[in-house]
């Protein structure tokens, strides 16, 4: 995984533009939150974020206690793991992905489709890739991330933010959204 340090903290490197952009590099989700929107339990959120599959880029935690931020980008990294290890895809295999991923610009990121065959993990820009893949016999089954992206905004569209330690709630949230695309 391709992770940056900043501060001496592991950071998530840049996977997907953040459509909460407004909100401001400080702003996130604590990991409760995190876990409802990706559909994970707490223990696999500390384990990923412990072991440096998935860090949070807004805050790690500092000591017992602390919360750690994720931003959205974070929560469709995990919600993502979560899709391949549910289809058997191991750890191992995993961590290339997320690596791979982090690797590709922002641009093109939504249009990609991951395909499996449960052993190794392919990316697929195109149809026809994916149709060369299958045609192969190699994917067995295939993760749209920008649909996961959309499941996680709307996952996400129901639950406070939090910015510098203050929680931001879904009425300040709307507001800050229109500003931003009045601003435009």
């Amino acid at each position: 995984m391709n992770a940056q340090t900043t501060a001496g903290e592991p950071r998530q490197g840049m996977l997907f533009g953040d459509p909460l952009e407004n909100l401001g590099a400080a702003a996130g989700y604590r990991g409760p939150i995190a876990c409802q929107a990706a559909g994970i339990t707490y223990r696999q959120l500390d384990y990923w974020a412990r072991t440096g599959l998935v860090v949070p880029s807004i805050r790690m935690a500092k000591g017992s206690g602390s919360p750690r931020l994720y931003s959205f980008r974070d929560i469709l990294v995990l919600r993502v793991v979560k899709k391949l290890l549910d289809a058997g895809v191991s750890l191992q295999q995993v961590r290339t992905a997320v690596g791979q991923l982090a690797d590709r610009g922002v641009d093109d990121l939504a249009s990609i489709t991951l395909m499996s065959d449960g052993a190794s993990v392919y990316e697929c820009a195109s149809t026809d890739e994916i149709v060369d893949l299958l045609e192969g016999g190699q994917g067995v089954f295939g993760i749209a991330v920008g649909r996961v992206w959309r499941e996680v905004e709307g996952s996400l569209a129901q639950f406070p933010v939090e910015d510098q330690g203050e929680v931001i709630g879904l009425d300040q949230l709307e507001q800050r959204r229109r500003q931003k695309r009045n601003a435009s």
